[in-house]
């Protein structure tokens, strides 16, 4: 049997508690103190100790893996797909490894969209300083001066991309299933304009910079046995300190701030941010939008601050498990009525496709996806 040293480091506590109970009344106040002091051991936190470093490749060859031709992500050696669980009883390690190769397939479908869909990487706010955190979204040549046909794509919530549906399925299915790909190319062989959205990308991460206290000794009117004894008390505090940080933060990951995209903080700014700065501006008589699960909540959030100017442009909304909610977005009557003119949503349902779902919300209606992903 294998003990992690975590056990072994919380096992002195645990027969010490065993021992106090057996004790009589007097023995409360130390009971108290140690379940007090085990109340304040987070033992998920703890186990990281037993971790292998979080030192993971930043390419796909370096994983082992590439995507063969049907599209598939497999290893390179076995021919087998990812897998997951990659070290027994160590979840969290595993979930920062696919979280590794999930930043490095990001990547890999930004080079996709520039160099399989010849679409252009445009950079967002479009007047940002050299400075300032940006963003960027994902154009075809034609997008703004196409005449007739713009399409503009918005996927989903969580760490999905511009380009991508869903990352589980790039990974465990393949790249048709999880990237808009299919839909870009489609799209533009039957003559649309396109634009993909990139309504995630609301932030860039820094380091948090580190905080100088000033140290007690340049108190120089203090008498010296004060401050020697004030220095002393400090060290200790550090000492302590630096012990708990050890379990806290074992692989002494950088703690890390957000410093948010201007007018791009989120999903609904970034779709009225690109409305006003590009589809706005586009030529197209006839403008198409594809919104799958919040990016159809994006959409209606859209609508109701640039009502007039959606239902002058836009022709049809095809929506994909939407998360919008006409009630709680407060959409008004105009807006609901267009809505079930112009928009249809696409939900996960075992009925055959197309089939009409029953819906609580007065808006657009729903049918079935079936089987489709």
């Amino acid at each position: 049997m294998s003990i992690s040293l975590s056990s072994l480091i919380l096992l002195p506590i645990w027969i010490s508690m065993a021992q106090i109970q057996q004790g009589g009344p007097d023995e409360k106040e130390k009971t108290t103190a140690l379940k007090d002091l085990l109340s304040r051991i987070d033992l998920d936190e703890l186990m990281k100790k037993d971790e292998p470093p979080l030192d993971f490749p930043d390419t796909l060859e370096g994983f082992e893996y590439a995507f063969n031709e049907k599209g598939q992500l497999r290893h390179i050696k076995t021919g087998e797909p990812f897998v997951f669980n990659y070290r027994e009883d160590l979840h969290r390690w595993n979930q920062k490894r696919y979280e590794a190769l999930g930043e490095i397939i990001t990547k890999y479908v930004y080079e996709l969209l520039e160099k399989d869909c010849n679409l252009k990487k445009i950079s967002i706010p479009v007047d940002a300083t050299e400075s300032e955190p940006k963003s960027f979204i994902f154009m075809s040549e034609d997008a703004l001066t196409n005449p007739q046909k713009l399409m503009v794509l918005i996927h989903g919530s969580g760490v999905v991309r511009a380009g991508q549906w869903a990352r589980r399925l790039i990974i465990n299915e393949d790249l048709d299933s999880g990237t808009q790909i299919p839909f870009i190319k489609r799209a533009m062989d039957e003559g649309y304009g396109v634009i993909v959205l990139n309504p995630n990308e609301n932030y860039i991460e820094v380091e948090k910079p580190k905080i100088h206290v000033q140290s007690s000794s340049d108190s120089s009117d203090e008498p010296a046995e004060k401050r020697e004894r004030k220095d002393k008390v400090s060290k200790e505090t550090k000492k302590r300190r630096d012990f708990y940080e050890k379990y806290r933060n074992p692989q002494r990951e950088k703690e890390m701030m957000q410093l948010y995209i201007r007018e791009n903080g989120s999903p609904e700014e970034h779709a009225i941010y690109v409305w006003d700065h590009f589809i706005a501006q586009s030529a197209a008589e006839n403008v198409f939008f594809v919104a799958h699960s919040y990016g159809g909540l994006a959409f209606v959030e859209l609508m109701i601050q640039r009502e007039a100017d959606v239902k002058s442009k836009v022709t049809a909304v095809a929506l994909t498990d939407s998360v919008h909610n006409v009630w709680h977005q407060e959409a008004g009557k105009t807006i609901r009525e267009w809505m079930r003119e112009n928009c249809c949503n696409w939900v996960s349902s075992t009925e055959p496709l197309d089939t009409s779902v029953e819906s609580m919300l007065p808006d657009c209606p729903r049918v079935s996806a079936a089987g489709l992903k």
